[in-house]
């Protein structure tokens, strides 16, 4: 990304750049933050969290809980509360293994922990805050609506937090927002941001259809596959049925 925007000329070579990612488990910023120690100008690290926001509250506080209400939300691959991959991070700023295994084996025991100050003082290139699905929503509706733009429910996370960056620190340097997901895979929650009573009655093929037309892109293959493929399995079964069920497709009763 920062290769292409010094070669579109939107960025000179050598400025730092800002990057935005909605995140639950903490992967694809740790990778930024990897490139930034490895000497890609990356300015801030901004961690998009949705209403699952365990990781806007570690970046306030320090203080990493997990005892909390899970909640299922329209970016779903963020619905986490336990998120591996800050334990990297963890591990980097505590200095040693043993600590940072303390901290793990806090979190496994007591479903939290809290860093040390000096540890929060190496947290300081990294912004976190959260949206809520009504924000994420307005960011999906909002965008298309200015630009002809379609974004997802993950990617729509991100650009309400970076409103919200924008609004709280005046930063108005050049900006990468990492978009995670395809629209189509969460096309009823995209269609229902953008306009619920034209496009909630449609069924889903029809969704597909219609955010192929106001997208511009074409339906991914997977997708248009889906269309003509044959009905492989429609077992539908209560749950206490469950075990007999699998036996019985695995033939072994």
């Amino acid at each position: 990304a920062y290769a292409s925007l010094v070669r579109m000329g939107k960025l000179k070579d050598g400025k730092r750049m800002n990057v935005v990612v909605p995140t639950g488990n903490f992967g694809n910023i740790l990778a930024a933050y990897y490139a930034k120690n490895m000497g890609l100008p990356i300015g801030e690290l901004i961690c998009a969290s949705n209403d699952n926001k365990v990781l806007y509250d570690f970046f306030r506080t320090g203080n990493y809980d997990r005892n909390r209400e899970f909640l299922l939300t329209t970016s779903p691959s963020m619905d986490i509360l336990i998120s591996s991959n800050l334990e990297r991070l963890i591990y980097k700023i505590a200095g040693s293994e043993e600590k940072n295994k303390a901290f793990m084996e806090s979190l496994s025991d007591n479903g939290a922990y809290e860093i040390t100050d000096e540890m929060k003082a190496e947290l300081k290139d990294f912004y976190g805050n959260y949206a809520t699905e009504d924000e994420a929503a307005a960011a999906i509706r909002k965008l298309y609506e200015d630009t002809g733009y379609v974004i997802d429910t993950h990617t729509a996370v991100a650009a309400a937090v970076y409103d919200k960056y924008k609004a709280e620190t005046k930063d108005l340097a050049t900006t990468v927002i990492a978009s995670t997901a395809s629209p189509y895979k969460f096309a009823r929650s995209v269609l229902h941001a953008i306009d619920a009573e034209r496009f909630d009655t449609l069924t889903d093929m029809e969704q597909i259809d219609a955010l192929c037309e106001i997208a511009k892109v074409p339906v991914p293959d997977a997708i248009e596959e889906i269309r003509t493929a044959p009905v492989l399995h429609d077992t539908v079964v209560e749950v206490d049925e469950m075990d007999g069920i699998v036996k019985k497709i695995l033939g072994v009763w």
